[in-house]
């Protein structure tokens, strides 16, 4: 069964993009982005303008999804880390929480080695933070749209 969409708040998305523009730079990658499991784009950094991401992010939430295929008939749990090494780019693939799925592309001006210490402290962070919204969606009177009723909605759609 597929997880209930997220609701992303304004200081969670901040805190979230934050994170991503950091990592360009610490990583040295050209582009980090970060998307839920069914492949929607939550945030970017870099130089996102010459690359597909909405494409990108679709493949590689599939990419993600088979790989829990493979796992399960191997009997472990997740591939919580994927890497794809090409002429000109590499791809990071790191599942965070099991919630949302952080690509990092880079070349050779820097190490794969460097692109791994750094994304282990981002995951870090972002666990904390979709941890946040997590418990943001579950509590009581917390939904954002909770308190517009049926008549709200009617009201709003009537002249």
């Amino acid at each position: 069964m597929a997880d209930p969409q997220m609701v992303m708040y304004e200081e969670e998305f901040t805190q979230i993009q934050g994170i991503v523009d950091g990592l360009v730079k610490a990583a040295n990658a050209n582009v980090v982005f970060i998307i839920d499991k069914n492949g929607q784009l939550i945030a970017a950094a870099g130089d996102a303008d010459q690359i597909d991401t909405t494409s990108l992010a679709s493949l590689t939430a599939g990419n993600i999804a088979a790989t829990g295929g493979m796992a399960k008939l191997l009997r472990e749990q997740e591939f919580a880390t994927q890497f794809h090494e090409g002429q000109n780019a590499n791809i990071h693939i790191q599942l965070v929480d099991n919630r949302v799925i952080l690509v990092v592309i880079f070349d050779k001006k820097t190490s794969l080695g460097l692109v791994r210490l750094r994304v282990k402290k981002a995951c870090e962070q972002l666990s904390s933070i979709f941890e946040t919204l997590a418990d943001k969606a579950g509590a009581p009177g917390q939904a954002p749209f909770g308190e517009i009723t049926d008549d709200d909605i009617d009201n709003l759609f009537n002249d």
